[in-house]
């Protein structure tokens, strides 16, 4: 199987089950927690600390929910809601927060993104513990100069990505039509800004950052960023030059800038290290670390849910 092949089959596994995507280009040798995109592997320990409702369950209908669709996974939506703390960190319910507490604005959110789960076939286990990464381990926030970085969307956008990546990882190439589809469909509530962060194991990803930072400054980065994982791995000098010429760029000004980039590319890696990011793709969301299926379709609740709880 090629590059591009295996790039195919690993995106079409992402669009048919959005919870797989438990792998990701390490720094080092892979921890017992890889961080945003282990969705699949933090999904597999267990409840995340949350009991288990006593009593008989309350399989009473929740207002504009058709659970039904769920088929046998029915009662373990409504196991769910019913044992699932409240999204405001409040001391009642999932349900609670749902049918009686009208100032809980990200309850019908939440109670959407357990049916998200559920239908995406994820178990029980698994569901409680994206429910747990999106609304109880939120983590530090994490402020990163992205004043430098190249960036896609409108910079007053309410809502802002931060995308560490390295152009020799498979697994970013397989991400980045993800990132493209929220990009389009979220187009003018969502800001992406690109940080470098190539891994030692890639030894020519440093050369291929330089190389769309000096196109950045041309104006190309779109371009100069989409040419680059389409050829990976070949991103020495002599290629990533012949790609500049390609898209027509000023060679003498891409030399210059190409040479230049280098304490960009490290203060980006620099940065990354301080963030705690130890594997590529990582995203941050609005200064936190992303901790959701690395799917548009999730990507996108997260969205909706942050704009209309900060409306």
């Amino acid at each position: 199987m090629n590059y591009n092949q295996a790039v195919s089959k690993a995106i079409l596994a992402l669009i048919c089950a959005p919870l797989m995507m438990g792998a990701a280009c390490e720094k080092k040798h892979p921890k017992t927690d890889t961080g945003a995109i282990n969705a699949m592997d933090h999904g597999s320990s267990g409840s995340g600390g949350v009991a288990v409702q006593e009593g008989p369950l309350d399989t009473s209908p929740l207002p504009g929910i058709d659970a039904s669709k769920l088929g046998d996974k029915t009662n373990t939506f409504y196991k769910l809601v019913g044992s699932l703390q409240s999204p405001c960190g409040k001391p009642e319910s999932l349900r609670v927060s749902f049918t009686k507490d009208t100032s809980c604005k990200r309850a019908p959110y939440a109670v959407r993104y357990v049916m998200a789960l559920l239908e995406d076939e994820a178990t029980e286990a698994q569901a409680r513990e994206e429910y747990e990464h999106k609304y109880s381990a939120k983590g530090d926030a994490v402020k990163l100069d992205v004043s430098k970085a190249p960036h896609e969307g409108a910079t007053d956008a309410p809502v802002r990505f931060v995308e560490f990546f390295d152009y020799g990882c498979p697994h970013c190439a397989a991400f980045k039509p993800m990132m493209d589809q929220v990009l389009a469909d979220e187009q003018g509530k969502v800001v992406t800004y690109f940080m470098m962060f190539p891994l030692e194991k890639h030894p020519d990803s440093k050369s291929a950052a330089q190389a769309a930072l000096a196109a950045n400054a041309q104006g190309k980065f779109k371009e100069m960023h989409a040419l680059l994982f389409e050829k990976t791995p070949e991103h020495d000098h002599a290629h990533v030059t012949e790609y500049a010429k390609q898209l027509g760029l000023d060679m003498t000004k891409f030399e210059a800038d190409y040479a230049a980039a280098v304490p960009h590319v490290d203060a980006d890696m620099k940065a990354g290290d301080a963030a705690g990011v130890d594997s590529t793709p990582t995203i941050f969301f609005n200064d936190r670390k992303y901790e959701g299926p690395m799917h548009p379709k999730y990507m996108e609740m997260w969205i909706e849910e942050e704009l209309a709880v900060n409306r």
